[in-house]
């Protein structure tokens, strides 16, 4: 199959997506989590998670886990965390692991949550690292949002920049990045215990992914995608058509022949 056909499906595909998700808002969640930076880690282990947030598409309301809440409920003064962390983070796992169960058959979009390095896997390891069970989302239940751009309107959408596609989707529709850290920060602050401001920033931006959903569902977002990708039309996709569909080729063949044959004979 061609590429431009290809990304004519995946883009067919992503819209249905959308259609359900408008359809079924209530059963859709933003999720997000912060963590400590895997590349400052020396002795391999998994990074420790600071806090998740867990947002509802149709209501608004919120849900998080984090660290220092964790600490709170336990009697951990804010300055024993990192003593503590392990029990901590697993009683925060916890809770975590607890929500999604009792909201089994939900979709969560999410932003390149998917792997071990960073994604649900991460997270389910990590809680099995201290002795947890996790509760486990199928695949097809978990949506890449960043994924879902690029299905839309291609990797042209918007640059990578210094601090990735999602903080410059923001800057090219005026959304506010309060509180959103990029990478370097969210390193930095774990390495000061500055969990409050980590908290802070996945929330803010479960936030900022569900403005984003929003203008793509409304046809409002702004990107830096051509027309030709934003509609999804390429002259390269007739030709593809072509090649693969022996129905449409033998029609144009039809054509063609008839018109040599009026240029011959009239």
């Amino acid at each position: 199959m061609g590429s431009e056909l290809v990304k004519l499906r995946r883009r067919k595909d992503a819209k249905e997506t959308l259609k359900q998700i408008e359809r079924k808002r209530e059963n859709y969640f933003l999720i997000h989590y912060s963590c400590e930076s895997f590349y400052d880690i020396q002795d391999g282990r998994t990074p420790r998670i600071t806090s998740i947030a867990i947002r509802n598409f149709y209501s608004g309301q919120t849900h998080s886990f984090s660290i220092h809440k964790t600490a709170e409920q336990k009697n951990i003064s804010f300055e024993k965390i990192s003593d503590a962390y392990d029990k901590l983070e697993k009683g925060m796992l916890g809770e975590y692991f607890e929500y999604l169960a009792l909201n089994k058959g939900s979709y969560y979009l999410h932003w390149n949550m998917r792997d071990i390095n960073y994604g649900f896997q991460a997270i389910e390891h990590r809680f099995k690292v201290l002795g947890g069970k996790p509760y486990l989302i199928d695949d097809d239940r978990k949506i890449d949002l960043a994924r879902l751009l690029i299905s839309l309107y291609t990797v042209r959408y918007t640059s990578h920049g210094e601090n990735g596609r999602l903080h410059s989707i923001c800057e090219l529709n005026r959304i506010t990045g309060k509180d959103m850290l990029n990478g370097k920060e969210e390193a930095a602050a774990f390495i000061d215990k500055d969990f409050i401001k980590l908290h802070r920033s996945t929330l803010r931006k479960v936030d900022v992914m569900s403005n984003i959903l929003e203008r793509i569902l409304d046809g409002s977002i702004k990107t830096q995608a051509n027309w030709i990708a934003k509609n999804g039309v390429h002259p390269i996709v007739l030709v593809e058509l072509v090649k693969e569909h022996w129905l449409i080729a033998s029609i144009i063949g039809c054509i063609s022949f008839a018109g040599t044959m009026k240029t011959l004979f009239f």
